[in-house]
């Protein structure tokens, strides 16, 4: 993982294959990918909002003639943070699965905005949180193009004389999730397949399915990975996250078969290993998420009460000092 610098922009991973980085790959701050190859190119995921896909374009198109016509966008899953640049990708063809290309006009600014502000009315210490964690991104302008072409599955695209591997591993962080495996450059871009340096936030689940995706990974001939959020990486950050997964549905058991709440579990729980990793609050929705598996059905939570038991939690690790990486406990 040390050949490249965690540093903002793009970073080349293999021939006319590319990274680009937003640091620090907290809440919205996510990781996109070019493909380039005989004039021709494909870009994996946007960004989560106008300005800063536009930034990302210019750039792109600086480092590769191929980039200044952008032929094809893959979104690797629904998320904003993944999907709201497409506009600027005004042409192309938006190929995503059938799932996430359905998911596109609930996942829409308009509905962020409106979900901030029925956060507020709820619980308005969740509200101040939201606004904070997503202050930085710009929200108005955004219009969300419907995918013109979707699949089930697997698919194959070509890129010059490259194939890209597209392979639905979900439902696992959300409903559909995406690899896009490039084995000529034996790079894969993983979507929010990965976190790396940050807990993930599981919407969706099963957690089993997101172990079953690590393997799938492992299993290809990869040297490069590159995560939906944080540097880039190789297969040896897929074990760990994989071991992150089997853990944490370790530690929810147990407090699920202690008859906790799912928000008693999350705060109960010691982060051991996983201390340094940021944005620990989101151990709220991902044991909500493990108690809908154990109980065959979701606990009965409102966006504004999820939202707010990741604030009291934040404020708590604030209070006693755990967001500093060298705290002890």
């Amino acid at each position: 993982m040390g050949k490249w610098r965690y540093t903002k922009g793009l970073h080349e991973v293999g021939q006319g294959v590319y990274a680009y980085l937003l640091p620090d790959g907290g809440w919205g701050w996510s990781n996109a990918g070019l493909i380039t190859d005989g004039g021709e190119s494909l870009l994996v995921d946007t960004l989560f909002d106008l300005k800063l896909t536009q930034e990302m374009l210019d750039i792109m198109r600086d480092a590769s003639p191929a980039a200044r016509d952008i032929e094809t966008v893959v979104n690797t899953h629904a998320n904003g943070d993944h999907t709201f640049g497409n506009q600027l990708v005004k042409g192309s063809r938006i190929v995503t699965t059938k799932s996430v290309g359905e998911a596109f006009e609930h996942e829409d600014a308009r509905h962020i905005l409106s979900l901030m502000d029925e956060i507020d009315r709820e619980d308005p210490e969740a509200g101040r949180f939201v606004r904070e964690i997503f202050g930085p991104f710009e929200f108005h302008g955004i219009d969300l193009p419907p995918a013109t072409d979707t699949f089930e599955g697997k698919l194959d695209l070509k890129v010059g004389d490259k194939t890209v591997h597209l392979v639905d591993v979900g439902p696992a962080h959300t409903a559909s999730d995406v690899l896009a495996y490039v084995p000529q450059d034996k790079v894969v871009y993983t979507g929010d397949i990965l976190f790396v340096g940050g807990h993930p936030a599981i919407w969706a689940g099963p957690v089993k399915n997101w172990r079953k995706a690590c393997d799938l990974i492992c299993s290809w001939d990869v040297d490069v990975v590159v995560p939906g959020h944080g540097p880039i990486s190789t297969k040896a950050e897929v074990r760990e996250f994989k071991g992150y997964l089997q853990w944490i549905e370790d530690e929810g058991r147990k407090r699920y078969d202690a008859g906790m709440t799912f928000e008693e579990a999350a705060n109960d729980i010691d982060l051991g290993p996983y201390e340094h990793w940021s944005d620990s609050e989101r151990m709220v929705p991902n044991m909500m998420t493990l108690w809908g598996e154990f109980a065959g059905q979701r606990p009965e939570a409102s966006v504004a009460e999820i939202w707010g038991g990741m604030a009291r939690y934040h404020a708590r690790r604030q209070a006693c000092g755990c967001n500093d990486p060298n705290h002890k406990h």
